[in-house]
């Protein structure tokens, strides 16, 4: 005999539900990471193949690891501004590739990768963002591959 769900388990389950839609909408990797290896994000071919090949060293890096969201999108954005005022054109900026959950836990629960790692894409097409960069996509494998993104700042002012 099949047992009733209780409202806590129902929400639970709603909650992961709606998160894992987010999760699925989201282009899958050799979309997702496209705009400088095709030269779209502003970079011009030369500089985009460069760094498709993880030929130009970072100047600085930030380790986002085991931030809250608001604490690291306020020290990726101060990091950003002190490495543009540097002079500094490429930096490194590293989320970590994510928790996808424990073996135990259902598979419903699991969710593809970590906050952070969904997050500073988002936050860097945002416009106090987008005002200090030129692009951003995924780092070398020698530089942190998909737990690490390059971003490609404008020259300071």
């Amino acid at each position: 005999m099949k047992r009733k769900l209780t409202e806590d388990e129902r929400a639970l389950f709603t909650k992961h539900v709606a998160e894992a839609r987010l999760v699925t909408i989201t282009a899958p990797k050799s979309k997702r990471h496209s705009a400088v290896r095709e030269g779209n994000s502003g970079l011009d071919g030369n500089t985009a193949e460069k760094l498709k090949r993880g030929k130009i060293p970072p100047g600085a890096r930030i380790d986002l690891h085991g931030m809250t969201e608001a604490g690291a999108h306020d020290a990726l954005l101060a990091f950003l501004n002190r490495a543009q005022k540097r002079g500094l054109r490429l930096v490194l900026v590293v989320t970590g590739i994510g928790n996808p959950g424990r073996a135990e836990d259902a598979e419903w629960m699991r969710v593809s990768h970590g906050v952070l790692k969904t997050m500073v894409p988002r936050w860097l097409k945002e416009k106090k963002f987008a005002a200090l960069i030129v692009g951003s996509g995924p780092a070398h494998r020698r530089h942190g591959g998909d737990g690490a993104l390059y971003v490609y700042l404008r020259k300071a002012q």
